[in-house]
């Protein structure tokens, strides 16, 4: 009888010489996400300043709402002083309420879920599909139709009593959700989506970019992001009521009056300035330039790690095109135990890798809050390992 072929183990050492091929010759030290200046940023931003319009007024601001529009395929985009706030807001614009319960996917950045307390509402956290590593919509089906109902107008856990109001979908390190599936269950319950779509400009889902796939959604332009403001975020939106709702709460619910202060409503200081937009439209000229550069980088990656057994390389959905925002590798299950060598020796070889953010749930201010089951998500917070991403890291040639 043959003797069965053994496979070969998970190597730590392997791994981190894989990484090594994937990035070009000569990178000694990587960073995780360096942002690349190699426009008219310099430009732009003295031009900013030689203006005196530095703060939420000014040219850049418009021109930057005008581009980002346009990246997202969407009617409008406000442009706003972080991610975190445009997520804010967004809940506010679709009703989201003191006491609501805002389904949001467990495996996110800790804004998401932040946002959600801003509004006085509780995150409820559901879990993740292992393609796309964001909302699973079978499995939210599934839960919703054992854990909710309607009474009256309303959508309501039926654990809590509380209501549902919206669901926040997130693009994981810019890899689209199936957007479809869960846009169709959140028409038949009624709930309002939301895109978290700060990790995704220039992903695309079945041909369309993230973004513009729900009445509104939020992106970022933190340092770390594709494209960067220094610290900005939109919401973008093809509703002009809501565009024009988001500028007034964003702009203090200022009137419209030549000297006058008349403020109708509690707003929001939560404008861009025209710096830090001065610099977004330098940055958003070279986004498809960005993009070829982290496609290459990813598909050096994938054709790495291909070779690399107890070793995945976390790539784009079938339907999807994606930024590849963060480069990820994923250990097989039986390896997970290996992750926490393999992030401090990639980190002495100058190779900046981080595990995935750690799940809501497990932090101790959301550790009470509501839940399904997340075996698909504690899977992939065990296993998962970012990549040093950076455009900056393939050479333009490649790109």
């Amino acid at each position: 009888m043959a003797q069965a072929k053994l496979k070969p183990a998970f190597d730590v050492e392997r791994t981190i010489a894989a990484l090594r091929r994937a990035l070009p010759q000569g990178i000694q030290r990587a960073p995780l996400h360096q942002p690349r200046f190699a426009g008219k940023e310099w430009d732009y931003v003295k031009e900013c300043l030689d203006s005196t319009f530095v703060s939420s007024v000014g040219g850049f601001v418009t021109r930057f709402e005008r581009q980002m529009a346009e990246a997202a395929g969407t009617a409008h985009a406000v442009a706003i002083v972080n991610g975190t706030a445009a997520l804010h807001v967004s809940l506010l614009l679709a009703g989201v309420k003191p006491g609501d319960e805002v389904l949001a996917p467990a495996l996110t950045f800790v804004a998401t879920a932040n946002a959600i307390r801003y509004c006085g509402a509780l995150p409820h956290f559901v879990d993740s599909d292992p393609v796309t590593l964001g909302v699973d919509p079978e499995r939210l089906r599934a839960y919703l139709g054992v854990n909710a109902e309607r009474r009256g107008g309303d959508v309501v856990n039926r654990r809590t009593g509380r209501r549902l109001r919206a669901i926040v979908p997130m693009h994981t390190f810019g890899h689209p959700v199936d957007m479809e599936p869960l846009l169709a269950l959140a028409e038949e319950w009624g709930l309002p989506a939301i895109e978290d779509a700060t990790e995704s400009l220039g992903s695309r889902y079945k041909g369309r970019p993230t973004g513009c796939w729900s009445r509104l959604a939020a992106f970022s332009f933190n340092g770390n992001k594709i494209v960067t403001t220094g610290g900005g975020g939109a919401i973008t939106t093809d509703d002009e009521m809501l565009a024009q709702a988001a500028k007034h709460l964003t702009t203090t619910a200022k009137l419209a009056h030549p000297w006058a202060f008349v403020h109708d409503q509690v707003g929001f200081n939560y404008r861009m300035p025209n710096l830090n937009a001065a610099l977004g439209c330098a940055q958003l000229e070279q986004l498809p330039a960005f993009l070829a550069a982290k496609r290459a980088l990813a598909e050096r990656y994938r054709r790495a790690l291909a070779e690399v057994p107890g070793v995945a390389f976390v790539g784009e959905p079938p339907y999807a095109r994606s930024n590849y925002w963060l480069n990820a590798l994923l250990l097989d299950e039986e390896h997970s135990g290996e992750r926490e060598r393999l992030l401090q020796r990639c980190n002495e070889e100058g190779l900046a890798c981080r595990p995935a953010w750690t799940l809501m749930h497990h932090l101790p201010m959301y550790r009470d809050c509501p839940r399904m089951e997340l075996l698909v998500a504690e899977s992939i917070g065990r296993r998962l390992i970012n990549l040093p991403s950076g455009a900056g890291l393939v050479p333009e040639r490649e790109a």
